[in-house]
């Protein structure tokens, strides 16, 4: 059992983080203070074919596995939390229609979404159907060569730079749940705008709630069977770009912890000569390290074929988590300044704040995995 990159995976996490160090990480702040979309950034991503990390060469992807996906996010987190999310989702849009789009939808989407010069976002949340999907009300109805869609969906991230959005509503009767959701890519332009949110976190990524009214899709844009989207989406494996969030906001806020304790002098001494601080950089470490290395065991097992759903929960929690923890540590250590924002650390924590929520609730990721432990 191999716990180190290859070469290749090696190469590319460098190329990755010296570009997220130079051209990320220098902007990261004035994006987020002024809640600026980093749309030079993605298109940056998307001329080094990042966007279509795992996308085959055919499409005009790099046919890479869901480990380097992993060893990316980390490296774009680490800069800057929210341009990871905008890679991630647009990218898992982008691999929903490589698994399950018709040839021809292959084909008109995927060469642009690998550049970027298309962009996904995905309408699958609503109001009363968070954690529990299936409870969503935007419904479908077949006429003739056409889908009529109504309905709404929140937290589409991505959508204001946007093109298509992979959009789930149901086709049939809820006694036949799960298989009665279907999903379409329908053009932004086609939804109205209800609600932009003032985010604590991820402030230069908007997910706003959006409706459809009497929306018309030509039946050529469902992806996959109709009916079967929900159980379809359950095959795919992009969720491991959640947890690598995860672990690239917990390394940035030990990094800058350990810069801070090493610069910083108080009662005559570094303060990273205090045991108690020495200590709790420990910790720190030990929680980054954990958190990737459940992160890469659930990705390479996921590039192996497996069933992940026990390895991603505990990934997803063990990460967030540690995220979460890591961020609030960094702050308190580094004081009065880490609560300004002349310090990266407080927006370190108001996005990693977010991650033990989005990509289902960590106590929803609680149940999956004590299922997969006791057998239920």
């Amino acid at each position: 059992m191999g716990f180190g990159l290859t070469d290749a995976q090696r190469d590319l996490r460098d190329d990755v983080r010296e570009y997220a160090r130079t051209e990320i990480a220098p902007r990261a702040a004035a994006l987020d203070r002024n809640e600026e979309y980093p749309a030079a950034i993605l298109d940056d991503l998307g001329d080094r074919r990042l966007t279509g990390l795992t996308l085959p060469e055919k499409y005009g992807g790099r046919d890479e596995g869901l480990v380097e996906l992993a060893v990316v996010i980390e490296e774009l987190s680490a800069a800057m939390m929210p341009v990871a999310s905008a890679l991630a989702l647009h990218l898992g849009v982008a691999t929903v229609v490589e698994h399950f789009g018709s040839e021809r939808l292959r084909e008109e989407f995927l060469p642009e979404m690998a550049r970027f010069d298309t962009v996904g976002a995905l309408g699958l949340s609503e109001d009363d159907a968070g954690s529990d999907k299936l409870a969503m009300e935007t419904h479908a109805e077949r006429d003739g060569d056409e889908w009529v869609l109504n309905g709404h969906k929140r937290w589409v991230t991505n959508f204001f730079d946007a093109d298509t959005v992979l959009t789930y509503a149901k086709t049939g009767p809820d006694d036949e749940a799960p298989h009665n959701v279907s999903a379409f890519l329908v053009p932004t332009a086609a939804f109205e705008v209800d609600t932009v949110w003032d985010t604590l976190g991820a402030r230069s990524v908007k997910s706003p709630r959006v409706s459809l009214s009497d929306v018309r899709v030509p039946a050529a844009r469902l992806v996959g069977e109709e009916g079967e989207a929900y159980v379809q989406r359950g095959a795919v494996d992009t969720g491991v770009n959640l947890p690598a969030r995860a672990v690239g906001l917990a390394r940035s806020a030990l990094d800058d912890t350990v810069t801070h304790v090493t610069d910083r002098e108080q009662f005559g001494r570094r303060i990273g000569e205090f045991q108690g601080i020495r200590w709790r950089i420990a910790e720190m470490a030990t929680r980054v390290d954990t958190a990737r290395l459940l992160t890469l065991r659930a990705a390479a097992r996921a590039d192996r074929g497996a069933d992940i759903s026990h390895e991603l929960s505990m990934a997803k929690i063990h990460a967030t988590e540690a995220a979460v923890e890591n961020t609030n540590k960094a702050l308190q250590l580094h004081g009065g300044i880490g609560y300004t924002t002349e310090r990266d650390v407080e927006r370190y924590l108001r996005d990693a704040r977010l991650l033990t929520i989005a990509g289902g609730p960590n106590e929803l990721h609680r149940n999956t995995l004590a299922d997969a432990v006791l057998g239920d």
